[in-house]
C-alpha cells in the first residue's frame, strides 16, 4: 500500500524543516563542513578523469591534494601578498582620490559648482570613513584571538573534510542513492542529475570564467602599469559572474584609477579601457559558451535574490548554501511545471497524459 500524498508531504516539511532549524544555530559550526564539501564537489570530475586513466581514487586524491597544496603555496607566496599591500595603499589614498575627483570635476565643468562646500567635506567623509572603517576591519581580523583560531581552524579542517569527502565521494553517493524512497527513487534521480547538470554549469563552468578573467585583468593591467591593477583584476574577477557587473565595475575603477595616474598619457587610459573591452570579447564569444553553455537555467537575478534571502537569514553559511538551494528550486520548480502541463487540470481533459505524481 503505498503511503498516501499528503502523509508523504509531511515528511518532506519536516524533514526541510530540520535542515533549516539546523542551518541557522549551527551555521558557524558548519561552516568548515560546508565549504569542505563544495571544494570536495568542485574537484570531483577532476577525480573521476584520474580514475578513468587509470589511478585509483586514493592515488587521485593524493595527486589533486599536493597539486592543490602547491598551487596555494604559490599563490600566499607571489599573490596574497601584492594583493594585501595594494588593498591597503587603496584605502589610505581614497581620502586623496575622492579629493581629486572634486579637483577634475570643477575643472572640466567649471560651470557646475563642484567646490561646494558640502559636495567636498562628504566627499573627504566618504574617504575618511572607507578608510577607518577598513583600517578597523584589518586590524580587528589581525589582532583578535579569537579570530585568528577560527582561521586557523577553518584553514585546518576545511582541507580534511574536501580530502575525506572527495576520497569517499562516490560511495557517500551510492550510500544516499540506498535511502532514497524506492517509489520516487527514479524521479529523484532524475532531478539530481538535472541539479547537478545546473550546478556543474555555473559552480564550475562560471567559477573557471571568474578565474581566467580575474587573472587576465590582473596581468594585463599590471603590465600596462595600473598602480592597483591587482586589486581592480580580482573585484573584476569576482564579479564575474553577474553579467556584465564584473566589467562594468572593474571597468569603471580601473579606467578612473588610471585617469588619475596616467592623466596626460591617452595611450595608457585606452590601454585599460581596451583591456576590458578584449575581456567582454573572450568572456561572451568563447568562455561562457564553451565553459557554461546555454542550458544552465540560472538567472543572475533569481541568484542573487537567493544569496540575499539566504545570506540575511543564515549569515556567510547561507552565501554558500544559497547557489545549490537556488539551483535546486530552479529545477524542482522546473519539474513541477511540466508535472502541470502534463496533468488533467492543465489540459482540463480527462484522458489528459500524466496523472501529476511523482
Amino acid at each position: 500500500m503505498k503511503l498516501p500524498v499528503r502523509e508523504q508531504l509531511k515528511y518532506w516539511g519536516i524533514g526541510a524543516l530540520v535542515l533549516i532549524v539546523l542551518l541557522w544555530f549551527l551555521g558557524n559550526v558548519l561552516l568548515p563542513f560546508v565549504l569542505g564539501a563544495a571544494i570536495a564537489y568542485l574537484l570531483d570530475p577532476v577525480a573521476d578523469r584520474l580514475e578513468r586513466a587509470g589511478a585509483s581514487r586514493g592515488l587521485a586524491t593524493a595527486i589533486i591534494t599536493i597539486g592543490a597544496v602547491l598551487l596555494f603555496i604559490l599563490i600566499a607566496v607571489l599573490v596574497i601578498p601584492t594583493l594585501f599591500r595594494q588593498t591597503t595603499q587603496l584605502i589610505q589614498v581614497a581620502p586623496e582620490l575622492f579629493q581629486n575627483v572634486q579637483g577634475w570635476l570643477s575643472q572640466q565643468f567649471p560651470q557646475v559648482q563642484f567646490d561646494d562646500e558640502a559636495f567636498r567635506e562628504a566627499m573627504t567623509n566618504l574617504g575618511e570613513a572607507l578608510r577607518s572603517r577598513a583600517g578597523e576591519l584589518i586590524q580587528t581580523a589581525l589582532t583578535s584571538a579569537a579570530s585568528f583560531v577560527s582561521i586557523l581552524l577553518l584553514f585546518v579542517i576545511v582541507p580534511v573534510v574536501a580530502v575525506y569527502l572527495l576520497m569517499d565521494w562516490d560511495r557517500m553517493v551510492a550510500r544516499i542513492d540506498e535511502l532514497l524512497p524506492r517509489q520516487h527513487a527514479p524521479t529523484i534521480r532524475q532531478l539530481a542529475r538535472d541539479i547537478d547538470h545546473t550546478l556543474a554549469g555555473f559552480i564550475r563552468g562560471m567559477g573557471t570564467v571568474c578565474v581566467i578573467l580575474g587573472t587576465y585583468y590582473a596581468v594585463a593591467l599590471m603590465v600596462v602599469g595600473l598602480q592597483f591593477g591587482l586589486v581592480v583584476g580580482v573585484i573584476a574577477g569576482l564579479l564575474t559572474f553577474i553579467p556584465y557587473v564584473g566589467a562594468i565595475v572593474g571597468g569603471a575603477l580601473a579606467i578612473g584609477l588610471a585617469l588619475f595616474q596616467f592623466w596626460g598619457d591617452w595611450i595608457w587610459i585606452i590601454a585599460v579601457a581596451v583591456i576590458f573591452q578584449i575581456g567582454q570579447v573572450i568572456e561572451g564569444n568563447v568562455l561562457t559558451p564553451k565553459l557554461v553553455g546555454d542550458s544552465v537555467g540560472l538567472h543572475p537575478v533569481w541568484l542573487l535574490l537567493a544569496m540575499s534571502v539566504f545570506g540575511t537569514l543564515f549569515g556567510f553559511v547561507g552565501l554558500l548554501v544559497a547557489v545549490p538551494v537556488a539551483a535546486a528550486l530552479g529545477v524542482v520548480m522546473r519539474f513541477l511545471v511540466a508535472q502541470y502541463k502534463s496533468s488533467r487540470l492543465y489540459t482540463g481533459s480527462s484522458g489528459g497524459g500524466g496523472d501529476g505524481t511523482a
